[in-house]
């Protein structure tokens, strides 16, 4: 597969950390993305805190970012399991605490389903800390029937940019 695509492509990709100083982990990140080869942070969402679903330890930081890249969506997955790497990400476990989790969630109009990567993420619906800055971001990406499916589950704003 090309390691990129003939023309920049809207991103949007989640972040969350539970270990560690999270919210500097989840800022740093932030910049390292912007950082990227061929890749142009477009926006951030504001932080929010999460308790773990599906997991154990401490809240969690969550956020989203808006991305232009030319980038394949495999060599952005390769590119941004080298920053979580980076950060000391291990995975013991599925759904271990971890100290930063990237997650691309949609990749312009794109399905892909790989034994790799899947887009959209096929777990995003369920998830409020995925979502909810999701919908701060791009309001039309996010239905209300699917913030509503997830509002039992707990998440504050914790501050803007």
């Amino acid at each position: 597969m090309s390691e990129s695509v003939a023309a920049s492509v809207t991103v949007y990709i989640a972040l969350g950390a539970n270990l560690g100083d999270a919210r500097a982990t989840v800022l740093e990140a932030m910049q390292s993305i912007a950082g990227l080869r061929a890749t142009t942070l477009l926006r951030r969402s504001s932080l929010y805190g999460t308790a773990p679903l599906e997991s154990t330890g401490p809240d969690y930081i969550n956020a989203v970012v808006e991305v232009a890249t030319g980038l394949s969506p495999h060599h952005l997955l390769h590119e941004l399991q080298q920053l979580e790497q980076a950060a000391g990400r291990e995975r013991p476990y599925r759904n271990a605490p971890r100290t930063l989790d990237l997650d691309i969630l949609l990749f312009g109009d794109e399905n892909l389903d790989s034994p790799t990567l899947v887009i959209p993420h096929p777990r995003m619906l369920a998830r409020a800390f995925v979502l909810v800055p999701l919908a701060e971001l791009a309001p039309l990406r996010v239905q209300l029937g699917q913030l509503q499916a997830v509002s039992a589950q707990l998440i504050t704003r914790l501050s803007d940019f």
